[in-house]
């Protein structure tokens, strides 16, 4: 479902800045629409702020999960888990139901991230199916983890699902890419635009280029269909005039 939220500021900036930091998104995350530019005056007179709207997605009301009907699944004994992290127990026992209905066995591993999120690899036989396509699959379910566990809590935990650390590679892949792409912006000297991506495969190209001399990036479209385009750069030419005399 696609939310919107207004701001009003003294700049367009501003009110985005303001806005992101309310909803706890990155600039990637959301669409913005200017509705009224900021006005300056004269000598402050008739000026008025920028006001802007952004549009983001939300989940509806709790998911359900829908899956054709599975192929009978053994039940084996229940281990019991001593002191484990709650958060721990309630991703394990929401990712061990939706395997179950999606009839997919998987080990699951579950770690601390640096940042204070939380890391899953899940890893079998099936993970093809975990995965999807471009990890489209993998999105989802991961998706719904975030939702089902940050549901009601007044703490908020990302919590990264991996399957057979895909993640990963398809980070190498992506970065490969963004370099690609940023050679041949800088040898033809134009744009180039990315097939459409999702705000996660966005965020490592951005992540892969930002420090990438002669080049910078943006995103443009809008879901499902935004993409990131690399644009080139024209470096600035130094500055050869001969400098004035100072007098004392």
């Amino acid at each position: 479902m696609i939310k919107t939220l207004e701001k009003s500021a003294r700049t367009e900036e501003l009110a985005i800045a303001e806005a992101l930091k309310e909803l706890g998104m990155d600039r990637d995350d959301v669409s913005v629409e200017i509705l009224e530019r900021a006005k300056s005056g004269f000598l402050g007179i008739g000026a008025s702020p920028a006001v802007i709207r952004v549009s983001y997605e939300c989940p509806d009301e709790e998911p359900v999960v829908v899956a054709e009907a599975a192929p009978a699944v053994v039940e084996e004994p229940a281990v019991e888990i001593v002191d484990e992290n709650p958060d721990y127990a309630q991703i394990r026992k929401f990712l061990t139901g939706l395997l179950e209905r999606m009839g997919v066995k998987a080990e699951m591993e579950i770690s601390p991230r640096a940042n204070g999120g939380i890391n899953v690899n899940l890893t079998g036989s099936s993970m093809g199916a975990i995965i999807g396509r471009r990890g489209e699959t993998l999105d989802a379910i991961q998706h719904l983890t975030n939702y089902v566990v940050n549901k009601g809590s007044e703490k908020h935990l990302h919590i990264s699902v991996d399957a057979e650390c895909y993640r990963s590679k398809r980070e190498e892949s992506l970065a490969r890419l963004a370099e690609k792409m940023a050679e041949k912006a800088i040898k033809y000297k134009r744009s180039m635009a990315l097939e459409p991506m999702n705000s996660y495969e966005r965020h490592v190209i951005h992540t892969a280029l930002q420090n990438y001399e002669g080049v910078t990036t943006s995103s443009t479209g809008v879901e499902p269909n935004r993409r990131v385009v690399v644009s080139y750069v024209k470096p600035e030419k130094p500055d050869n005039r001969p400098k004035s005399r100072e007098w004392a």
